[in-house]
């Protein structure tokens, strides 16, 4: 999914309830989950996708995957960096790790869910702890943790 409909969602989302200030959407696959840069706070959180190997014509659904966070509020400037944590093919040795395709559906609870953590971590605000769900894909075969950037990492069943 293009980085503007991630913006665009994240503005309509965004739009009067960041108290005024303006806040930019960036992807940036360097972040690391559990490390924020020193200042920033970081959410987590898990989507449905679909993946499609660079190498065959596979392609698989899967409603593990995780969503990296960092967030940022400078005077009234605010930044959030995105990285979608990668896949890659069981059935192709030396498969690339490939970045899923969210939903435009699932891409809006995100970033609803993203909003009202903002608000919680960047502004005190006193809201309830709970999250949107996203929808689910059908999913026929079970999740394979060696494949998976977030299970490699240790954050997949996290949120």
């Amino acid at each position: 999914m293009a980085l503007a409909e991630w913006r665009s969602n994240f503005q309509s989302e965004a739009d009067g309830l960041l108290h005024g200030d303006t806040w930019n959407l960036e992807f940036d696959s360097s972040i690391q989950t559990e490390h924020p840069q020193h200042g920033w706070k970081e959410y987590l959180r898990k989507t449905s996708a679909r993946f499609q190997c660079s190498l065959c014509p596979r392609g698989w659904p899967s409603n593990r995957v995780m969503v990296v966070f960092h967030m940022h509020l400078e005077g009234s400037t605010g930044t959030v960096k995105v990285r979608r944590l990668r896949q890659n093919c069981k059935r192709c040795s030396n498969a690339p790790m490939v970045d899923p395709s969210v939903e435009p559906e699932n891409i809006t609870i995100l970033m609803r869910n993203l909003v009202k953590k903002i608000r919680i971590k960047c502004y005190n605000e006193k809201l309830d702890q709970g999250h949107y769900n996203p929808t689910k894909l059908e999913v026929n075969s079970p999740h394979e943790p060696a494949h998976c950037e977030g299970c490699i990492q240790g954050v997949c069943t996290k949120e």
